[in-house]
């Protein structure tokens, strides 16, 4: 078996070859077939090939479907960067035989609904505008290559671009998705976190970087520690004085000074029942949650990893379920005492009640928690459904009236000039034709059906005319700005999350 990492979803995936991007093995092939749904082009992307043959007769990649071969590509031949298939399914053949170096291969695929497909191995630096939109993979975030930064900083030019949106919380990388990026000048440094499985680092001055729109939803909800957060036990320790400290859950606020909550139970057999509950008061949109371990250097406890369950008044606790599997997610927690880590929700936590239940920790269960979210308003709900959903003509003819809607006329002088001058001609013009249908009634009595309609119907058609004299233009004019419905949704996107932030 020489394949190397594979991640797919329904409709795009990322592929390698072994080891990569270290050499791949000597005598070994690969081989997979890749389908996006029915009735779609499949688009190839190859990122990166590196393959030690110049004739391609023992190592080379090859694509082929039902019609066409694509390749075999080797050595230093031109490589397409993206080869767009008149089909849904290809099969991948990637062989080697004795060689000294070399990478392999790294390629993403996408069906034709995401023409703005990039690889996992795209830096902001490779773009020079301000804003744009760009469409990611599943599978970035095991890909080998550096981020620097974080979702509030932004992140340094150099970052791997689905790498960072992965860490920010803006896709899942097992799901892959659309991107909105908005470059800005750099700053001196650039300080890392884990989030989301992947770490980034720390990072140095740079003359850009680059940061992610979103739909709003991100502030910190606020946790009121009487009542507000319980735990299924709780640790009393003695200082140095011989004093009892109690590491309360309600001391599991993040942004508190001094020891964090602790669990009674020091057991390390992996099998406690302990938990941290949050009651938020309400139902809320929570979509992520920062956890650091004791905060306290005498006392190295953290969760290394844990679930999540939550519920609403009378109903029966739920753990949260990754989208793929279908099993519960895991989540990656601390790595040490001190540093916060963040993990996101997507799709996010609607409840009234959460609960961090640890599944592995170091030394002894401590946590302090912060939720990530925002209320539950008719506002931020149709701002997520209309950032998800793909160019559908449903949700293109509901943009364009969020767009047409906030344009009044009254702003443009000219058009209120115009519109005092055409009124009185139409007017003019509708009693000539009045007074000439009125006189040719008297010459000839008109028939039933008769192909001009009724009378009452072409008078609703002038009332619109003299309501709405340039409604028709106006629209056209607005539309023809646009090159696709692609642009004007990412457009849109920008639009809504500046509004929403």
């Amino acid at each position: 078996d020489g394949c190397g990492h594979l991640v797919t979803y329904q409709d795009s995936g990322t592929m390698t070859s072994k080891n990569y991007p270290g050499t791949y093995p000597n005598h070994t092939v690969c081989e997979k077939t890749i389908t996006v749904p029915k009735g779609k082009r499949l688009i190839l992307r190859l990122g990166d090939l590196d393959i030690e043959s110049q004739t391609c007769a023992s190592d080379y990649l090859l694509f082929t479907s039902s019609s066409d071969q694509y390749g075999p590509y080797c050595g230093s031949m031109t490589v397409p960067k993206e080869l767009l298939l008149n089909t849904s399914e290809v099969t991948v053949r990637f062989e080697s035989g004795s060689h000294i170096s070399g990478r392999g291969f790294l390629l993403t695929y996408a069906s034709s609904d995401h023409p703005d497909l990039i690889t996992c191995l795209e830096r902001a630096s490779h773009y020079l505008k301000t804003e744009y939109s760009k469409f990611c993979p599943a599978g970035c975030r095991d890909v080998a290559g550096d981020i620097s930064g974080n979702m509030v900083d932004g992140y340094r030019d150099t970052s791997l671009l689905c790498k960072a949106a992965i860490h920010a919380g803006i896709i899942a990388d097992e799901l892959g998705g659309q991107i909105s990026v908005l470059q800005r000048k750099g700053i001196s440094r650039y300080e890392g976190i884990l989030a989301n499985g992947v770490l980034s680092r720390d990072g140095s001055l740079s003359d850009k970087r680059f940061l992610f729109t979103s739909n709003g939803c991100s502030r910190s909800l606020s946790l009121e520690p009487d009542g507000q957060i319980r735990a299924s036990s709780s640790w009393q320790s003695v200082n140095e004085s011989g004093d009892q400290v109690h590491w309360s859950p309600g001391q599991a606020r993040l942004q508190d000074q001094g020891p964090s909550w602790a669990s009674g139970d020091s057991s390390n057999n992996h099998k406690s029942r302990e938990w941290l509950e949050i009651d938020l008061g309400e139902k809320k949109k929570i979509t992520g949650i920062r956890t650091t371990g004791s905060t306290q250097s005498n006392f190295n406890f953290y969760v290394k990893s844990f679930v999540m369950n939550f519920k609403n008044n009378n109903s029966k606790w739920k753990t949260y379920k990754g989208i793929v599997n279908n099993e519960e997610k895991v989540f990656q927690g601390n790595s040490n005492f001190r540093d916060p880590v963040q993990n996101n929700f997507i799709p996010p936590i609607v409840a009234r009640y959460v609960r961090v239940v640890p599944q592995t920790w170091h030394q002894r269960i401590a946590l302090k928690v912060e939720l990530i979210g925002c209320q539950i308003t008719q506002g931020n709900d149709s701002l997520v459904w209309r950032k998800t959903s793909q160019s559908t003509s449903v949700s293109t003819k509901k943009e364009d009236e969020t767009i047409t809607r906030p344009v009044p006329s009254e702003e443009t002088s000219t058009g209120i000039n115009i519109t005092t001058v055409a009124i009185p001609l139409v007017l003019l013009v509708v009693l000539v034709f009045a007074g000439m249908g009125i006189f040719a009634a008297f010459r000839k009595k008109k028939k039933k059906g008769s192909p001009y309609g009724s009378a009452e119907a072409q008078k609703t058609d002038c009332w619109k005319q003299i309501k709405y004299p340039f409604a028709r233009h106006q629209s056209a004019e607005f539309t023809i700005s646009y090159d696709n419905e692609k642009e004007m949704t990412q457009k849109l996107d920008l639009i809504t999350s500046d509004m929403a932030g």
